[in-house]
């Protein structure tokens, strides 16, 4: 869909929708006021029989309202006025989003980036319905012909500001969102299709389709000669071969690069530790991390933006097959450190540490790896924020403040010297888990065993990158708003 700014008033504007915002008791928007004087009180009227009473989500299509040029208005209700929550906004952009997209009109032009969201301006506003619109509309078809596509959906949203900056936060928001599809594209398809040569496949086609993008694929041959026995033990239960596939995105010269490190486990049943049956079909979602990392690197190279990232995904199988990884083996990592494998559930810290080691060479400036981790931080955080840890606090804070700037938030937890002891191993230099207690910070311990020579983070997105069960179910684009704001941070504070 396409995405434009105007300065011109509702009742003036040439298009097949306006929508305006209402609110609780009756009070409106400015754009609203300005409708209902020109239609001789008839918003207010509305109000007053009860049709629309301005709560959150709330939506009323009218037709042919006297004033305006367009055939349409719609109303949607944004709560208490002048006391919108984030939430609250998305909540009314999706609902404004899904009648547009079955309304019959092929324009609309909202004027609810004028609400006043707490502490956000009216380009934050734009980015967000641009990211939410996009969200909304986002349907999964690649296995499932049987989804019916809108008779006519809506082609073009306009937004009413008089700053001229909204344009740039439409096309920021436009490319975030177009990086989230593609990250939810990957994660929703099945393992038998989105395997590690897949994947592999879809970086080169990522690399083709910018040029600014330059993608290397290393093959399993590869990986033995760089001495990457822990990442490899992993694939050797399955009929897979394991890609380490590099994304080079060149925007700033000789800069130092932003490494992301994304797991991708494209189906994980646990190995010989099996999973249970119930709900392993959503293992397919395991390298949804390194979906992420996809959905950055295109973002980033659509906005054509002024920075050096590196995307590194290591990618495998996890399966219960005759030579995978046993409870009790012992395997050597890049670093040269011995790791006692004690569960082969816990595979995604083996893939990673040699990812991670293989980061060295690119002379990082910082690494971020992103990971569904642990069920841990499912129930430490839940599905609202992804927990984050990091070796330096001045990048858990710009991470902080990039997830409260794009509403993809994260929440640190503690990567103390006191929790490295729960991975002492009898038999190696580091066992894979650390007990029951604290799951997702020993196993950020375990990752922080191989950044000693970098700036690093490790983001836990298990409960924030999909959505289980029922009809939510399916992948959810996210970190991609965290990670590409975080990168739009770092070239404004260069500035």
């Amino acid at each position: 869909m396409q995405y434009f700014a105007t300065s011109t008033l509702p009742s003036s504007q040439q298009t097949d929708c306006v929508t305006v915002a209402v609110f609780e008791q009756g009070e409106l928007s400015p754009s609203a006021t300005l409708v209902n004087e020109q239609s001789n009180g008839y918003i207010s009227k509305i109000i007053d029989r009860g049709d629309i009473s301005g709560s959150v989500g709330e939506t009323l299509l009218l037709q042919d309202v006297a004033g305006l040029k367009s055939p349409r208005l719609l109303l949607v209700g944004c709560g208490k006025k002048d006391d919108t929550t984030e939430n609250q906004f998305n909540t009314a952009i999706g609902a404004m989003i899904k009648v547009l997209d079955n309304s019959g009109a092929d324009d609309a032009t909202s004027y609810l980036s004028e609400i006043k969201v707490k502490s956000r301006t009216v380009e934050w506003n734009v980015q967000q319905t641009v990211i939410t619109a996009e969200s909304n509309l986002y349907k999964y078809t690649q296995t499932k012909p049987s989804v019916k596509a809108t008779v006519q959906p809506i082609k073009s949203i306009t937004f009413f500001s008089e700053n001229s900056s909204t344009q740039s936060a439409s096309d920021s928001g436009l490319a975030i969102a177009n990086g989230m599809s593609l990250a939810r594209t990957l994660g929703d398809l099945p393992g038998n299709v989105c395997t590690p040569t897949y994947l592999a496949d879809q970086a080169v086609e990522l690399g083709k389709r910018y040029n600014s993008v330059t993608t290397t694929i290393l093959e399993e041959a590869d990986m033995a000669e760089l001495g990457m026995h822990s990442l490899l033990s992993v694939s050797r239960g399955s009929r897979e071969p394991a890609k380490l596939i590099t994304m080079n995105y060149q925007g700033a010269g000789d800069d130092r690069p932003v490494v992301l490190v994304g797991k991708g486990l494209t189906f994980d049943a646990g190995g010989i530790s099996l999973k249970p049956s119930q709900g392993m079909d959503e293992m397919k979602y395991d390298m949804c991390g390194s979906a992420g990392v996809f959905g950055t690197i295109s973002a980033i190279a659509e906005l054509n933006l002024a920075i050096n990232v590196i995307g590194v995904v290591p990618s495998s199988e996890n399966m219960p097959d005759g030579d995978a990884n046993k409870p009790g083996d012992i395997v050597t990592s890049m670093a040269g450190k011995t790791i006692e494998i004690l569960n082969t559930d816990a595979e995604g810290r083996l893939i990673l540490c040699d990812a991670l080691s293989y980061s060295e060479r690119f002379n990082p400036e910082i690494v971020i790896d992103i990971a569904t981790l642990t069920g841990a931080i499912i129930v430490a955080l839940g599905r609202q924020a992804t927990g984050v840890f990091a070796n330096d606090q001045t990048l858990a804070d710009d991470l902080l403040k990039a997830g409260n700037d794009s509403h993809d938030r994260v929440w640190q937890l503690p990567l103390w010297d006191e929790y490295q002891s729960q991975l002492d191993s009898n038999f190696a230099d580091i066992a894979n888990i650390g007990g029951k207690e604290a799951g997702s910070v020993t196993a950020a311990c375990f990752l922080s065993r191989f950044t000693e020579k970098f700036t690093w983070a490790h983001l836990d997105v298990a409960g924030t990158a999909w959505n289980s069960g029922g009809k939510a179910k399916g992948a959810t684009g996210r970190p991609v708003p965290l990670l590409v704001q975080y990168l739009l941070n770092r070239i404004d504070d260069k500035k």
